[in-house]
């Protein structure tokens, strides 16, 4: 498969599996803890709420002139050099390739609902004991993660075959 075909279709899928995702919550959920499902107990459970912020909902009482700047503006811009990056690097790992796309495809995913609904949709939520537990989060930000460890996973194997 072209390489360019296949860093199109990586991002397109975590598009794709994150916006069918928040439409099934959006059309079949109670927004907030009224309308929590319990998935396994109390330890995963989806929660339908607005996300106003970035992670955490962290700057969501920022002004609009800031919100615009560093939820919309800056993540583009970086969502799209990341995206020349991958192209234009032509000697990059698989696992570090597909780590950058599905980085990007998340991060597109979540600047989309903020274009689009002014908001992003999170619903899953996880807790492991009281005090370690996640905030409430989507596909996106799953993709976002998974991407980020496969990078420093990519890294570490990397650097550890150019010692041997």
């Amino acid at each position: 498969m072209n390489r360019n075909v296949f860093i199109t279709l990586l991002i397109a899928f975590n598009i794709a599996i994150d916006q069918i995702s928040k439409t099934i919550v959006r059309s079949n959920m109670i927004e907030g803890a009224r309308g929590k499902i319990d998935i396994i107990k109390d330890y995963f459970q989806l929660i339908w709420v607005e996300n106003k912020g970035a992670f955490l909902g962290m700057g969501s009482d920022m002004n609009p002139t800031l919100k615009l700047i560093f939820l919309l503006i800056l993540p583009t811009v970086v969502l799209g050099y990341v995206i020349y990056y991958i192209v234009k690097t032509k000697d990059l790992d698989r696992t570090s390739l597909i780590a950058f796309c599905c980085i990007v495809g998340g991060g597109i995913a979540n600047v989309f609902d903020r274009i689009v609904y002014g908001q992003v949709t999170d619903f899953f939520f996880i807790k492991i004991t009281e005090t370690i537990k996640t905030g409430i989060f989507n596909v996106a930000d799953l993709s976002v993660t998974t991407g980020m460890i496969m990078l420093l996973f990519s890294g570490v194997f990397n650097k550890t075959k150019k010692e041997s």
